[in-house]
């Protein structure tokens, strides 16, 4: 039987001690900000609509032999970044379903290519060299989301504050080299948005199989 690799949620009260005051107070008021929030049925429904291809490239394993991120995650991640807005853009021009900058793309789409792995859904020639237009485009983005998600959930060992902040502030920031989420607002923000939805998804999937 396939093994997931799960997500660990619900640590970050536990690592605040370890925190800077400042980083402290802010990661903790994120997490209280969206700690009820909720997925409406407008947003499941938008959801909906890309759950054939989260489902068909969260199901690959691309950094692990059997282990694969969570589809809940995934859709959590495109909550809190675009709403499910297909042409979403930020002010900082990051493009698509899950806000993915153009040259972190780029680079995860020619590491993609370069495994030759098939892929259903995907013109190859994309991804050996991938254009902005084409973050636009719900399977490529979604590809690309799930591959880099694996490879932060491989790298920071599935914790949820790490894997966030590499994916908001890059896999690089300081902070990440001594086991600490990246120090910054919009980041701690998205933390406890992603955290706040994932476990939203998991308990609708628990409550629909009892």
């Amino acid at each position: 039987m396939i093994k997931r690799r799960i997500f660990i949620v619900a640590l970050i009260f536990a690592l605040l001690p370890f925190f800077p005051a400042s980083s402290f107070a802010d990661l903790s008021s994120a997490v209280k900000k969206y700690k009820h929030a909720k997925i409406s049925k407008t947003q499941l429904l938008k959801l909906r609509k890309y759950d054939h291809l989260i489902r068909y490239f969260s199901g690959f394993s691309f950094f692990r032999p059997r282990y694969k991120v969570s589809p809940d995650f995934i859709r959590a991640l495109i909550l809190a970044e675009s709403d499910c807005n297909t042409f979403a853009v930020s002010q900082k021009d990051a493009l698509g379903l899950g806000q993915i900058i153009h040259s972190t793309g780029r680079e995860a789409a020619r590491d993609i290519y370069n495994i030759r792995m098939e892929f259903r859904y995907i013109n190859e020639n994309k991804l050996r060299n991938l254009q902005k237009e084409d973050l636009f485009d719900p399977a490529i983005n979604i590809l690309l989301t799930c591959y880099l998600i694996s490879k932060y959930n491989y790298r920071f060992n599935g914790r949820l504050d790490l894997v966030v902040s590499a994916w908001n502030a890059g896999e690089n920031v300081d902070s990440l080299k001594i086991g600490l989420p990246a120090p910054y607002s919009e980041t701690h923000n998205l933390i406890g948005k992603v955290n706040a939805y994932y476990l939203h998804l998991l308990k609708l999937r628990k409550k629909s199989r009892s």
